[in-house]
C-alpha cells in the first residue's frame, strides 16, 4: 500500500508580516501533481493545517480548494489537527465527508476507532490522533494518573486496542523526544511536551506531524514528513520534500523522498553593505527569494532597510554583525512590522541598538518631529 505523507502546511501563515498564501497556493499545486503520478491508495496528513485555530476567509478557501482537489483524486484523506488548529472547526462536516472518503479526527473523546483499508497483503487500520495534553487525557479517564505527555499518549493508545498481528498506521502530532527542532516551532518550557517514542511499538507507521525539518526518529518507522515550505530563516538549509511510504506485507516498510521546489525560497545575504548593494553581488539571484541580509558594516546605514528593499523587494529581515552586536551577545534582527506606529518601530529599533529603551525625554522630542514631519507631508 503506498502513503503520502504530508504535515505542518499551516495555510494562512505570515511570515515577518509576509503572508504565504500565494506560495501555499502554488506548492500545494505542486502536491496534487505528486499525488496524480504516484497515485497513492491514501494520503496522510499530519496536523497544523492552519496556522492558526480561527484561520481567516482566505485561509479557508485554500484549504476547501486543496482537499476538494485531493478528493477528486480518488484516494483515502486522513486528516488530524494539530496544536495551532481547533478540532472542533477542522472536523466541521466530518461525518459527510467520510462519503468521500476524507477522515477527520474529531475532538479527542478517549475513542480512536480504526478505519481499516484493503490491499493485496490484506488489511491496514489507520488510527488517527490529534494533538492532545495529558489535560485531554485525563478528561476522559479521570481515574488514571497521567502526568506527562507520554503517559497520556502512551493511555490514548493503549486504548484503542491495536491488533499488532494487522498493519497499523498511526496520525498523531506531538513532540518525540531526541527530535530536531527549529526556531518556527512553538517551545514548550523544559521540553515538557516531550513523547516517548517507545509508546509507538504498536504501529508499522507513525507518520508525525509538529516538527518542521523532515527526520526520522526510530529509524523509518516513525518520522516526521516536515513542512511543504520554509517558514523561518532557521530552516533556510532545510531539503523540504513529500515523504513516499510503501507499505507491503507485515514488516515491510519502505520510504522515498520528493522533493518540493518552492514559488520562492528562503536566503541568507551576507556582507557589507557596498558589497551586497553591488550588481556582482545579485547578478542572477531571483529576486521574489526572500532573503535577510547581514551587514558586516561597523556602522549602522541610516535607510539600510528601505534602500535595500528596493534590490530585494521580498527583503524580511535585516541583521547586523559586527564588533558592537557580537559584543551584546547576539547580533540585532530589525523586522519589517507592519501594525507598529512610527514611534514603536523606532523604539524598538532603539532597544537593540543601544540595549536600553528611549527615555521619556526623548519620546516626547521624537513624537513631536514625527508629527512635524507628517505635517509636512500632508
Amino acid at each position: 500500500m503506498k502513503l503520502l505523507h504530508l504535515s505542518d502546511l499551516h495555510i494562512g501563515k505570515r511570515v515577518n508580516e509576509f503572508s504565504m498564501l500565494e506560495d501555499q497556493k502554488y506548492i500545494l499545486n505542486e502536491i496534487l501533481n505528486i499525488v496524480d503520478s504516484e497515485q497513492p491508495d491514501a494520503i496522510l496528513i499530519a496536523g497544523d493545517v492552519y496556522d492558526k485555530s480561527v484561520p481567516s476567509a482566505e485561509a479557508v478557501e485554500v484549504f476547501d480548494w486543496f482537499l476538494s482537489a485531493l478528493a477528486e483524486r480518488d484516494t483515502a484523506i486522513f486528516i488530524i489537527s494539530g496544536n495551532h488548529d481547533s478540532p472542533e472547526r477542522l472536523s466541521f462536516a466530518s461525518s459527510l465527508l467520510q462519503k468521500n472518503r476524507v477522515y477527520i479526527s474529531p475532538v479527542y473523546n478517549g475513542e480512536v476507532p480504526p478505519i481499516t483499508l484493503e490491499d493485496a497483503h490484506g488489511k491496514v487500520n489507520f488510527y488517527l490522533l490529534p494533538f492532545i495534553k495529558p489535560v485531554h487525557v485525563r478528561l476522559c479517564f479521570p481515574e488514571a494518573e497521567i502526568v506527562s505527555y507520554t503517559d497520556a499518549v502512551d493511555y490514548a493508545i493503549q486504548h484503542m486496542n491495536v491488533d499488532t498481528a494487522q498493519r497499523n498506521v498511526l496520525l498523531t502530532h506531538q513532540f518525540v523526544t531526541g527530535s530536531e527542532r527549529c526556531e518556527s516551532e512553538e517551545l514548550s518550557v523544559g521540553g515538557s511536551d516531550n513523547v516517548d517514542v517507545q509508546v509507538f511499538a504498536p504501529f508499522d507507521y507513525v507518520a508525525l506531524g509538529h516538527l518542521h525539518g523532515p527526520q526520522n526518529v526510530d529509524g523509518e518507522r516513525v518520522r516526521y514528513c516536515g513542512t511543504p515550505l520554509k517558514y523561518s530563516f532557521s530552516e533556510v538549509n532545510h531539503k523540504k520534500s513529500v515523504t513516499v511510504v510503501e507499505l507491503g506485507e507485515k514488516g515491510d516498510l519502505s520510504l522515498r523522498l520528493i522533493p518540493l521546489t518552492p514559488q520562492r525560497d528562503f536566503m541568507d545575504l551576507r556582507g557589507t553593505y557596498d558589497q551586497v548593494v553591488s550588481q556582482e553581488f545579485y547578478q542572477g539571484l531571483n529576486r521574489d527569494t526572500y532573503v535577510r541580509v547581514i551587514l558586516t558594516d561597523e556602522n549602522d546605514i541610516p535607510g539600510a532597510m528601505g534602500k535595500l528593499r528596493v534590490i530585494y523587494p521580498n527583503l524580511m529581515l535585516l541583521r547586523y554583525d559586527n564588533e558592537r552586536t557580537r559584543g551584546g551577545g547576539e547580533a540585532a534582527d530589525v523586522e519589517l512590522v507592519g501594525r507598529a506606529s512610527p514611534l514603536e518601530l523606532f523604539e524598538a529599533f532603539y532597544s537593540q541598538q543601544n540595549g536600553g529603551p528611549l527615555s521619556d525625554e526623548q519620546k516626547k522630542y521624537l513624537s513631536g518631529l514625527i508629527e512635524d514631519i507628517w505635517e509636512g507631508q500632508e
